[in-house]
């Protein structure tokens, strides 16, 4: 029973990592808890390896077509190695409600930005190399559109939400996804073809930082996580493929559902157990 439910859920992950970009890590989480049984520390420490993994094999399939921006992404993902270690730190004091209820508030309010603003932007500020919009046959309408401050602004940016995401890799057992995504979107306006592979590759980057810091103390369920992590790879390539058909726009506000819905179900689980514990 077991086997199967790992191999089922495993592939729904992998499904969601390829289509978008995200939220493999904001469902792993809550089935771990809740379906599988295990305590939220341990569902964080198994999140990270599944995630990171699957990431990594999504990555791998969207090098190719200019779909993932390597300059934006290793910063974005560098910047927040070291905020994962502390996030690790932070992830074995508190207790699991209040884990529950931190993941659930980030969660709707990432879901919420990516309802308020699920359009891909129309010339993206220039941040990386690559083809297709923000690539160097858009460089010049950038600059007209746009003055420089605002061009000079992004890297910034890119260490600020690097860090969080670092953080929350750390702290929560997400990829990071459900925020890489929005942040990609809406704060550096890079289309959403594009901040799919970008956040794949920011995942698997913050992934080894947060497992890393746990080595010597992460225990797994070898028995759970590989089944589920081969299911989660195959699904990715059946996620690609969704993506590859649906529009941009539409995957965004499908992401943002998704997000509200899981945030306010592991909330209410999460008051549950202060109310009841």
């Amino acid at each position: 029973m077991m086997l199967a439910a790992s191999l089922a859920l495993g592939a729904l992950i992998g499904v969601v990592i390829g289509a978008l970009g995200g939220g493999g890590g904001v469902l792993t989480v809550p089935l771990l808890v809740f379906v599988l049984g295990l305590s939220a520390q341990d569902a964080t420490t198994s999140s990270v390896l599944i995630v990171g993994v699957t990431s990594l094999v999504g990555v791998l399939l969207r090098m190719r077509g200019g779909l993932v921006r390597w300059r934006t992404g290793l910063a974005f993902g560098l910047a927040g190695v070291p905020a994962a270690f502390l996030g690790t730190l932070l992830n074995g004091r508190v207790e699991q409600p209040v884990l529950l209820l931190s993941f659930a508030g980030l969660t709707v309010l990432a879901g919420t930005a990516m309802l308020i603003r699920p359009h891909e932007p129309d010339v993206p500020v220039d941040v990386d190399e690559g083809s297709g919009p923000g690539s160097s046959d858009a460089l010049g309408a950038a600059t007209r559109v746009r003055p420089v401050t605002r061009r000079a602004a992004v890297p910034a940016k890119i260490v600020v939400y690097g860090a969080l995401v670092g953080f929350l890799t750390g702290f929560l057992g997400v990829g990071g996804g459900f925020l890489v995504v929005p942040a990609l979107v809406v704060a550096l306006r890079i289309p959403m073809t594009q901040a799919i592979g970008t956040s794949l590759l920011i995942i698997s980057i913050n992934a080894v930082a947060s497992l890393a810091s746990r080595a010597g103390v992460a225990e797994f369920d070898w028995g759970m996580v590989l089944p589920f992590s081969a299911a989660a790879i195959a699904g990715v390539f059946a996620g690609k493929l969704v993506s590859d058909r649906v529009a941009g726009a539409t995957l965004a506000r499908a992401f943002g559902v998704l997000l509200l819905a899981v945030g306010v179900f592991v909330g209410v689980q999460g008051l549950h157990g202060i109310v009841v514990g």
